[in-house]
């Protein structure tokens, strides 16, 4: 598997309403310092069973969003679940 399928699977699994960070994200796809790939492996998503609304930067504030709407749009879902945001 490679670490994209990898940073795919882990992303699937975040359940609705939590978060994860891109460096927890990394880790748990084997890769843990790898978070800024992770990112780029993310933003190129056109996946939408792919929920990679849920993984933001680890200071709490959302980071960007591939999907048309931006960093907006992925505050808007993360709201909509239930997510408080900085």
């Amino acid at each position: 598997m490679t670490f994209e399928e990898k940073v795919f699977s882990v992303v699937a699994q975040i359940p609705r309403g939590r978060v994860y960070t891109y460096k927890q994200v990394a880790y748990l796809a084997g890769r843990p310092r790898a978070w800024r790939a992770v990112g780029n492996i993310l933003n190129k998503n056109r996946n939408p069973r792919i929920p990679c609304h849920r993984v933001i930067r680890s200071d709490g504030s959302v980071g960007g969003y591939g999907y048309p709407g931006g960093s907006k749009q992925k505050e808007a879902l993360l709201r909509k679940e239930g997510v408080d945001l900085i």
